[in-house]
């Protein structure tokens, strides 16, 4: 494996920063070509260049701009590390950095995290969406600090990670007035022939209503598959098909789509789970998160 030589990265570091290799030769107490041999010696580690010349001066390149970010997201993080150890604070909240499936409803995702960033101790959020198997992948090598997820780790997954129920709710049925009106009498047989907009085929919304429309024995007329959750809204806030949400959020989508309540459905249970890494959860931020959703949002 080649590991990245830190002392290289902080000499290019501390050029960029300054400007030139004179000054950080100033900063460093290091000789101009010292610095130069060992900026060449990471550009050839790297196989990128990262300076190029304008004139008199040094410009990064592309390569070397993102290469920066990542050494001042580094360097940062080392600076609070000792900052943290020595007893003083950071100047900055702590990071919770949370992995979220991309099937989850959007609106869910936020009232899950609403207590992390409005709370007594708020914390600095990172959101990376994906799928399951890559935010577990990442979980296990500790670059994100829980998943966020609507069903337990599959089996098949060979990662060790932990499920923490968080909740469950029914389904509800939303549409535009005009299809209220047209399929609200009589639900929930009235769907069938309804235009209905459906998440994608493996979603765990998707399996769920496919299961329960053969048990009901009704046949909607589906005008729309879409992956995303709140393209599928606004699809229906326009009209096109009636849709399905979780009941916890559902006053969030009546006020922010201006939809109705066709029916609830509760014989459709969606379940939502925070995955970590350990048996029991033991970070504040993640703590927060879970207690809030099961005494406030699946109360």
């Amino acid at each position: 494996m080649a590991w990245l030589n830190y002392h290289h990265l902080l000499y290019f570091w501390t050029v960029a920063r300054e400007g030139s290799i004179t000054r950080a030769g100033d900063v460093l107490h290091l000789t101009q070509p010292a610095i130069s041999a060992q900026l060449h010696t990471l550009e050839r580690a790297l196989g990128e260049k990262l300076f190029e010349r304008r004139g008199r001066q040094l410009a990064l390149t592309d390569t070397g701009r993102l290469v920066y970010r990542y050494a001042e997201e580094i360097f940062t993080i080392g600076r609070e590390l000792q900052e943290t150890l020595a007893g003083r604070p950071t100047g900055r909240p702590p990071r919770l950095v949370v992995g979220v499936v991309d099937s989850m409803p959007k609106l869910m995702i936020y009232r899950l995290l609403e207590r992390a960033v409005r709370g007594a101790e708020p914390v600095q959020l990172v959101l990376r969406e994906g799928t399951a198997e890559r935010l577990l992948a990442d979980l296990a090598i500790h670059t994100v600090d829980v998943v966020l997820s609507d069903a337990p780790v599959p089996p098949t997954v060979r990662v060790k990670a932990f499920s923490h129920l968080l909740g469950e709710c029914g389904v509800t049925i939303f549409g535009t007035p005009t299809l209220l009106a047209a399929h609200k009498r009589g639900f929930p047989v009235s769907l069938a022939g309804a235009p209905f907009l459906l998440p994608m085929e493996g979603s765990t919304l998707r399996r769920s209503l496919d299961v329960w429309f053969a048990e009901m024995d009704i046949r909607p007329n589906v005008v729309a598959e879409i992956e995303d959750s709140a393209v599928l809204k606004v699809f229906g806030q326009a009209g096109v098909g009636l849709f399905a949400a979780p009941t916890a959020v559902e006053r969030e989508v009546r006020r922010q789509y201006g939809v109705r309540v066709v029916g609830r459905v509760e014989d459709i249970r969606e379940r939502f789970y925070a995955i970590s890494a350990e048996r029991r959860i033991r970070h504040p931020a993640v703590l927060a998160i879970s207690s809030s959703a099961r005494r406030e949002l699946f109360a």
